[in-house]
């Protein structure tokens, strides 16, 4: 009787086990951390920022537009959002760059593009000579800076073709780099990954879900803190040559050592796109860090376009709110606090240093 009886319970439980993973929900013992979708369901106030409260230039975005329709709808969403100049990386030089001049060309107050920088050649004779030739024949087109660089650890690979182990402190890219200072042209460069992507992946990495995603692609052959130090020789090579490190130079888990960057190079700044999300779980410590360089940091975002995007980095920069979740704004899975930055750093980081670089 006692086995009759726990088969129907079992029965039962398995009945209703089952409804419920018809009607959507799966168990928690078997739910994967890439479908975790909290929601926030704490009753408080929220301001959320829909605009931001002062002009704003985007020191980092994509070329995103693919016709002059999204390029006009791009425009429109900008001007809502109190947006009014986006620079472009384009890290392109050559026809490519070209092409993307006379597309943007449509809007010459709202856009701003950087170039990339030519490598082919690099082990010949000549090399130096003709990347200058070239870097001068884009700002002719139009380029008023250099940028996105990428050196995730074993040197430019995203050029074509790779150029394995050249880091931006090359000697033979001196000549360019002076260059930049000759013409004012910032140079931009995102260096290594966030220190996550060089943990264990394993449950101990709170950034997992997202750390994870990279890794595979990376290989890492160099840490970031050497990364860094290929950087701190570059910026102490060239003194004159403005350098914007992207995305808070992926320090955001060791923010004082960035502020010690700071302190010692003065054509050091760097920008927060791609970054937000990082920033919003440590609101207290990245605000006094903000407001503390407030002259040495730039707004951008680097995370495609759209309203809700520019709203989300208004929300964690100018609000109080409290324990919110902006899955748009990275992939992990934190709920994130505003920062509640003040109006004199707003007003630096919005519009104020990227008005000074760009001139």
């Amino acid at each position: 009787m006692n086995n009759r009886f726990c088969l129907f319970i079992f029965t039962i439980l398995s009945f209703f086990l089952s409804s419920l993973l018809a009607y959507g929900q799966t168990s928690p013992d078997r739910l994967l951390l890439r479908n975790y979708r909290p929601q926030n369901i704490f009753k408080i106030p929220y301001i959320v920022g829909k605009k931001a409260e002062y002009p704003v230039i985007d020191m980092n975005a994509r070329p995103s537009a693919t016709s002059q329709s999204q390029l006009a709808r791009w425009v429109k969403d900008m001007d809502s959002a109190g947006v009014g100049k986006t620079v472009i990386m384009t890290d392109a030089y050559g026809r490519q760059f070209d092409s993307l001049a006379a597309f943007y060309s449509r809007y010459p107050k709202r856009f701003v593009l950087f170039c990339g920088i030519d490598l082919t050649g690099y082990d010949k004779p000549g090399f130096e000579l003709a990347s200058v030739k070239e870097l001068k024949r884009c700002y002719d087109v139009g380029a008023r800076g250099v940028g996105e660089l990428i050196d995730l650890s074993r040197g430019f690979v995203h050029q074509t073709p790779p150029a394995y182990w050249v880091h931006i402190d090359d000697p033979k890219l001196a000549p360019l780099l002076n260059e930049c200072a000759k013409l004012g042209m910032p140079v931009s460069i995102s260096i290594g990954q966030p220190q996550w992507c060089y943990e264990r992946m394993d449950s101990t990495n709170d950034g997992l879900m997202s750390a994870y995603e990279h890794w595979f692609d990376m290989g890492w052959d160099l840490d970031l803190n050497q990364e860094v130090q290929h950087l701190a020789r570059a910026l102490a090579e060239h003194p004159k040559t403005i350098f914007i490190a992207c995305h808070l130079g992926n320090q955001v888990t060791d923010l004082a050592k960035l502020g010690k960057l700071f302190d010692k190079y003065p054509n050091l700044y760097a920008d927060i796109s791609r970054s937000y999300a990082e920033l919003a779980t440590i609101p207290r410590y990245a605000k006094t860090f903000l407001e503390n360089y407030r002259y040495r940091i730039l707004y951008g975002t680097d995370m495609g376009t759209g309203i809700p995007m520019y709203q989300e980095t208004f929300t964690v920069l100018q609000t109080c709110d409290e324990h919110f979740y902006a899955f748009g704004l990275s992939d992990y899975h934190w709920p994130l606090y505003g920062l509640g930055l003040s109006g004199t750093t707003l007003k630096s980081i919005y519009r104020g240093n990227a008005k000074r670089i760009l001139k």
